[in-house]
């Protein structure tokens, strides 16, 4: 059994700030290590399901926060951006599992740091009409290369969302979102020990999922926080400008419209 673990740090026990999600945060350090501890719980319950390889991506910020030399020597760890697939790097070489730790609700939803892909930048994105959060759009990457998604962490918002968009997905609430910067968390070592027992149950019966496959052909709608982001991002060939702050890209291809989407909003940064 292969299984793919894309690692987020929102998500993570005991984050609640931006103090923890970058190299300038006087948490950093600490939070980069709960990190690990989660996505090691993860593979923990890979291995005693019977995994027989696992493969980490490090899906956050600059992609270099996870501590190489503290995950298990059982994984293999992809690091580093700009990636093809971004948050989903590498789930494209024929796994059986995907596993998301560490993930946070959309932007616009209550729950702890809640954004979607690019909090300075983006304010909503849609696939055909429909609100989506960083889990629904890489499950669809996932269900795209026929991979399941069985597991997500992060706080209960987070959990409430997948569960009502992905279905038959286990979960596992890391903290209690009380504010989109406060939370009630459990102690870091017990929310190590729900995951590495939540990834080893959701493994055991892998015919018990669906692949999130939404309906093509597909549209990203992109609401920015401003109109002058829109205007950087509409200068992409393909594109419609849906109102001020509003552009859209299709596609039949999922892929395809996704790297679109990734373009518009790095277009809208720059």
């Amino acid at each position: 059994m292969r299984v793919y673990i894309s690692v987020d740090i929102e998500g993570i026990c005991t984050v609640v700030n931006g103090e923890s999600t970058g190299a300038k945060g006087y948490d950093y350090t600490r939070a980069r290590r709960q990190m690990t501890a989660e996505a090691n719980a993860a593979v923990l319950g890979a291995i005693a399901a019977g995994a027989t390889e696992i493969l980490i991506n490090d899906s956050h910020g600059s992609m270099t926060n996870l501590i190489p030399e503290e995950l298990h020597p059982a994984a293999e760890l992809i690091q580093g951006t700009p990636k093809p697939l971004v948050m989903m790097e590498g789930v494209d070489g024929g796994f059986d599992a995907a596993v998301f730790i560490g993930y946070h609700a959309r932007m616009q939803q209550p729950g702890v740091l809640s954004h979607t892909i690019s909090g300075g930048t983006v304010s909503n994105i849609y696939l055909n009409g429909k609100p989506m959060n960083e889990a629904a759009i890489n499950a669809a990457i996932a269900g795209y290369f026929k991979a399941p998604v069985v597991f997500v962490s992060g706080d209960d918002r987070l959990c409430q969302d997948v569960q009502a968009e992905l279905g038959n997905v286990k979960t596992v609430a890391v903290k209690q979102a009380i504010t989109r910067y406060s939370a009630r968390s459990l102690h870091p070592e017990r929310a190590c020990e729900l995951i590495e027992k939540g990834v080893k149950d959701a493994l055991q019966d892998l015919a018990q999922y669906k692949l999130y496959q939404p309906e093509g052909p597909y549209t990203f709608t992109l609401q920015f926080i401003n109109a002058g982001m829109a205007d950087a991002a509409a200068m992409m060939p393909g594109t419609v400008r849906v109102d001020a702050s509003t552009v859209s890209f299709s596609s039949a291809d999922y892929i395809e419209a996704f790297r679109g989407l990734r373009c518009m909003i790095s277009l809208a940064r720059a």
